[in-house]
């Protein structure tokens, strides 16, 4: 994009938001954005600290999907919660984002069948054994799924004690709170989805036993940190990872009224859509703080970043909206929302399995632009 948008300043997407005990500065949210620039130990190192700290302008920054076990995760280098040496270097982002003004909670995700025993050095977990339909990267290069091994109730109670204990690593960390992912064909998706979930006992079959999982493991974060320290995010009717559910109109109805007794501060709907009666559903049936993500094109990214879906979602309900990869070729994404200047061109090939600054921290802020002209 080389011409500056003609874009208001006085934009909704501007005004000011409380989520819990959050004053935000806009509604903008840096949406959770798996990049795989932690160390093969899942440590985050200076590398993620930078990076955050450089987009600490966003209202809220939900830092990028992070294992709460071993077993959970999905891809090499992706960081984890639950080792005090991934706590402490949380710690360093958080500190430099705060250091810099900002604002972050942390997605907590279990890859479930989406993992490899080359990755994780453990066969995946999942509701029943059934392996993801395609081949995944390992720290070999891509390879054919695994079969998963059923979980157990013991694999259950000890998988949902995971996630709250991450949790409380996570505000130990300097966390405003977390955000339980229940989205794009991992476990607690997995759990939801008819053709990944087999089960006939109370962990399957009927709605309610395919939302129990999610809703004990958001029971047992809640529980742990308290409900303003909690988002959920959910992604109604995604294939993402060969995810079938097979009763969408039925089964996030009765999750979001489960939810909604537990009390989470936000809820976050990837792929949003007002055009949709399933978002102007699920804006009925949900009270609290709602975060919508929109699905945009290439064009819409090129064009203006997202700002007039986003806009569009804030008229029609949504409280806050999250954008992801206008973000990750701008640092100060926010400001150029704002007043309209150009938008740096996305690298693709740098976004996931490569590990360095290249294509994450080397996008330049626009004193930067300036400055090269």
């Amino acid at each position: 994009m080389d011409q500056t948008q003609q874009i208001p300043s006085a934009s909704p997407l501007f005004a000011p938001a409380r989520l819990g005990g959050l004053e935000l500065p806009s509604r903008l949210v840096m949406a959770p954005l798996t990049r795989t620039r932690a160390g093969a130990d899942g440590v985050p190192g200076e590398l993620m600290a930078t990076h955050y700290a450089q987009r600490a302008s966003a209202g809220l920054i939900i830092a990028e999907a992070t294992t709460p076990n071993a077993v959970g995760q999905s891809y090499p280098h992706i960081p984890g919660i639950h080792t005090p040496a991934q706590i402490a270097g949380w710690r360093r982002v958080t500190d430099a984002v705060h250091a810099a003004g900002g604002r972050l909670f942390l997605q907590l995700q279990h890859g479930g069948r989406v993992g490899h025993p080359d990755t994780s050095g453990h066969v995946p977990l999942a509701p029943s054994p059934v392996p993801l339909p395609e081949p995944l990267h390992t720290p070999s290069g891509f390879q054919d799924a695994v079969v998963p091994r059923a979980m157990t109730e013991r694999d259950i109670g000890s998988t949902i004690a995971d996630f709250a204990t991450a949790a409380r690593n996570a505000v130990s960390a300097g966390f405003a709170g977390v955000e339980v992912h229940s989205a794009n064909g991992h476990l607690l998706h997995q759990f939801l989805s008819q053709n990944t979930n087999l089960r006939t006992d109370g962990w399957g079959g009927s709605v309610e036993g395919r939302i129990r999982f999610t809703v004990e493991v958001v029971r047992a974060v809640v529980e742990a940190v308290g409900p303003e320290r909690v988002g959920v995010r959910v992604s109604p009717g995604a294939t993402v990872n060969g995810a079938q559910e097979g009763d969408t109109q039925e089964l996030y109805p009765a999750l979001l009224k489960a939810l909604a007794d537990l009390d989470p501060v936000y809820l976050h709907q990837i792929s949003a859509d007002p055009d949709e009666p399933l978002f102007a559903e699920i804006r009925r049936t949900w009270a609290g703080t709602l975060v919508a993500n929109p699905a945009l094109t290439r064009e819409e990214v090129a064009a203006d970043g997202g700002l007039r879906r986003a806009e569009r979602l804030l008229a029609e309900g949504a409280d806050l909206v999250s954008l992801g990869r206008g973000f990750i070729a701008n640092p100060d994404f926010a400001e150029r929302l704002r007043t309209g200047a150009p938008l740096n061109e996305l690298r693709p090939e740098f976004l996931m399995h490569v590990h360095g600054a290249e294509g994450y921290n080397d996008y330049p802020a626009l004193e930067r632009t300036a400055t090269a002209r």
